[in-house]
């Protein structure tokens, strides 16, 4: 087997749903269905009870916030190869459900180490999706190089992240919602979800979750809209593996 198409890194895209469920909803339940499709690396985050005690990190810019989004790999996106696995996710995210797409490159610059996670489990902790949109005056790729380049580095040393993927939104292949430039997940252990000072890696150090909070602050305010952005806390259920895995096996 030719050895580029043996890691699948010439014959796959990713795509990320982004949706408003409905009555019914049931995301988890379509796996199985998404991978008789075609689809790989499954991954399903949703707004649910598990994650109440993070409302704190949740900024809802543009209401209504969404509440689910699926995650998945196809050997291309053109609609239609892809509107089989549409039909899924629409039926899948229950009545009068509001759906987008977007087809991205991932960035993975933090892998999954510290909770390694059977397929189909959830992932310890919770998993905090932020829609991204650059500032309407900035350059395109002002915003790349300040997010990928300077910001990165940053997110990860100011925060007690244990996975971080980034989604740069390629084009949009179903617009039911607010447009985004970019689809962000990070990690966070369980005490994050209602405690500042771990999230940002500043347990019982004042001194030391002011400097994070600054440096994040001021980070972002280099490449966001701040006015603009969505955050959501999710329960983050990864089925897979998928192409580059985000998340180390069981026994690895």
């Amino acid at each position: 087997m030719e050895p580029d198409r043996a890691r699948g890194a010439a014959t796959v895209e990713k795509i990320v749903y982004v949706l408003w469920t409905g009555p019914g909803a049931d995301l988890l339940g379509a796996v199985e269905s998404l991978t008789d499709a075609g689809a790989s690396g499954v991954q399903v985050n949703l707004v649910d009870d598990d994650v109440a005690a993070a409302a704190r990190v949740r900024i809802e810019s543009n209401r209504p916030v969404p509440d689910a989004f699926v995650s998945l790999w196809l050997p291309t996106a053109h609609a239609a190869t892809r509107e089989p696995v549409d039909r899924i996710v629409r039926t899948a995210a229950g009545t009068a459900a509001r759906i987008a797409a977007h087809l991205v490159t991932e960035s993975c610059p933090l892998r999954n180490d510290r909770y390694p996670t059977p397929p189909g489990s959830r992932t310890p902790g919770f998993a905090q999706v932020a829609l991204l949109r650059r500032p309407a005056e900035q350059p395109f790729d002002e915003f790349l190089r300040a997010w990928l380049d300077d910001h990165t580095s940053v997110a990860i040393e100011t925060q007690d992240t244990f996975a971080y993927v980034q989604n740069l939104v390629v084009r949009t292949l179903l617009a039911e919602g607010e447009p985004c430039d970019a689809i962000v997940e990070e990690c966070f252990p369980a005490a994050a979800m209602s405690d500042v000072h771990a999230f940002f890696d500043a347990v019982g150090d004042e001194e030391r979750l002011a400097e994070h909070t600054g440096r994040m602050i001021e980070s972002t305010s280099r490449f966001l809209d701040l006015g603009r952005i969505d955050v959501v806390a999710t329960s983050r259920y990864a089925f897979g593996p998928p192409i580059a895995s985000t998340d180390r096996p069981q026994g690895d």
